[in-house]
């Protein structure tokens, strides 16, 4: 059976984005981090989306058509792309990438029997696609990749209203501040 991740970027005060929705200061343009990140990565076979999400994340589909990419982006493009992609969208009318689809509304019990059949991990990425899973008792780990900035407003890593008990899986830290934390959901 495949794990159900949450990874994502997040301020040192929790958020994943600044009240304005916005989140490049979280941007890994560190080779050292996007290469580790790129590593976390690589068990995922499907990613789940939320519509601003794989609005953001669709650069990949084409990054590698960008010159002078670095090796650490180009493989991190190679491997989004290989994997399937699920949008959870009321609006989309068609994907913009290769191995999407689109869903309407999230449904647990389809994201359960995905996990079960799934070869690989899967990932839910965007705080309020996850609040849902995580609501659900769908996600095994969190995969925090907390960046070294206080952003004081907006939308939250984790939901308010869900308590977990969670463990240590990995701490790695980068001489430039990022910490990423790993935990398994317990229980």
């Amino acid at each position: 059976m495949a794990k159900l991740i949450y990874s994502m970027l997040t301020s040192l005060d929790g958020y994943t984005e600044d009240e304005h929705g916005r989140f490049g200061w979280g941007a890994p343009e560190d080779e050292e981090v996007h290469s580790y990140i790129n590593q976390l990565a690589s068990p995922f076979g499907t990613y789940l989306y939320g519509r601003r999400m794989y609005d953001t994340m669709v650069y990949w589909e084409t990054a590698d058509k960008v010159s002078d990419q670095p090796r650490f982006l180009l493989e991190f493009a190679r491997q989004w792309q290989a994997a399937e992609k699920i949008v959870y969208s009321k609006t989309l009318a068609e994907p913009r990438s290769a191995r999407t689809r689109i869903e309407r509304e999230f449904n647990p019990d389809a994201v359960r029997r995905l996990k079960t059949a799934a070869a690989h991990d899967i990932t839910v990425d965007g705080p309020a696609l996850a609040a849902q899973a995580i609501r659900a008792g769908l996600v095994d780990e969190f995969q925090m990749i907390v960046c070294p900035v206080r952003v004081g407003n907006g939308k939250r890593f984790f939901p308010d209203d869900v308590r977990l008990g969670l463990e240590l899986l990995e701490e790695r830290r980068f001489r430039k501040g990022v910490i990423v934390l790993r935990y398994a959901v317990r229980g």
